[in-house]
C-alpha cells in the first residue's frame, strides 16, 4: 500500500516541475496579439507634432519673389523677364562712339538694323582713322587713308552731283538716298583727280565703288571727308555708321 502512494508522489512531483519549467517558455513564445506598426501610430496621431524647446523657425526662401501662387510666380518671373529685356535694350541704345574728343549717342542715329547691308562702310575697314569729326566749321568725318583707297557708297540712291571740283571739297560725289524712311543725303570730298566711277543722275547701290581717296580741294593729306544729314540736319557721321552698319 506504502509503494504505490510513494509512485503515485512521486508522479506527481515530476509533473509539477514539468509544467513549472514549461509554462513560462511557451508564456515566452507566444506572440502578441495587440501588437502595433509605426504606420499604425501615425495613422491614430497624424495630428500631433513634438518640437524641442531649442527648434527654431526657417523662413521659406522664394529668391525675389513675394507671389505665393504658381500663377502669380509665373506672372512675376514673365515681368522681371521683360525688364531684363528692356534694360539690355536701354544699355544697347545708349553704347556711344567717341572721336576727335567728343562723344555721340549710337542709338539716337539708329535708323536700320545694323548689319543689314542697307548702310555700309565708305572705307574699307581697318584701312583708315578717324582724325578729326564734326565740330565747329567742320560738317564731317575726316578718315585718313592711304591714296587710291577705294570709297564706297553708304546707301543705295540717287548721285545729286558728281564733278571734279564741288567748292573746298575737290573731287567729290553727293548722293541722296532713303533710309528706314527717313531722307539721307551722303557726302564723299576730297577725291583724287579722275577717279570718280559714278555720274549726276545716276541710280548707285550700298556698297558700290563711287571713288578712291585724293587729297583734292582743302585738304592737306589723302582722307575721305564723308557727310552725313538726315532730313536736312548734319549728324556726326561715325557714329551713324556704328548705328546703321553694325
Amino acid at each position: 500500500m506504502v509503494k504505490p502512494l510513494r509512485s503515485i508522489a512521486i508522479f506527481g512531483a515530476v509533473g509539477a516541475l514539468v509544467a513549472a519549467v514549461a509554462l513560462p517558455a511557451y508564456a515566452a513564445t507566444k506572440p502578441a496579439e495587440n501588437a502595433t506598426t509605426v504606420q499604425q501610430m501615425a495613422a491614430v496621431d497624424a495630428q500631433s507634432l513634438v518640437v524641442a524647446s531649442q527648434a527654431t523657425s526657417a523662413p521659406l526662401s522664394r529668391g525675389t519673389f513675394t507671389a505665393t501662387t504658381p500663377d502669380e510666380i509665373e506672372k512675376k518671373k514673365a515681368e522681371e523677364a521683360a525688364a531684363a529685356r528692356a534694360a539690355a535694350a536701354a544699355a544697347a541704345a545708349s553704347v556711344s562712339t567717341g572721336t576727335g574728343g567728343r562723344t555721340f549717342d549710337v542709338g539716337a542715329y539708329a535708323l536700320v538694323s545694323p548689319g543689314s547691308g542697307e548702310v555700309r562702310y565708305p572705307l574699307p575697314q581697318g584701312s583708315y582713322h578717324v582724325s578729326r569729326t564734326v565740330g565747329g566749321a567742320h560738317n564731317g568725318a575726316d578718315m585718313l587713308a592711304p591714296q587710291g583707297t577705294p570709297i564706297y557708297a553708304a546707301a543705295a540712291g540717287v548721285v545729286r552731283q558728281s564733278a571734279e571740283s564741288i567748292g573746298g571739297y575737290g573731287v567729290a560725289v553727293m548722293i541722296d538716298s532713303v533710309v528706314g524712311g527717313q531722307r539721307v543725303q551722303t557726302t564723299y570730298g576730297h577725291m583724287t583727280y579722275g577717279s570718280r566711277q559714278v555720274s549726276a543722275g545716276e541710280s548707285v547701290a550700298a556698297g558700290q565703288l563711287i571713288g578712291f581717296v585724293g587729297s583734292t580741294g582743302r585738304s592737306t593729306a589723302n582722307h575721305l571727308h564723308f557727310e552725313v544729314w538726315v532730313n536736312g540736319g548734319l549728324l556726326e557721321p561715325i557714329a551713324w555708321l556704328a548705328a546703321n552698319a553694325g
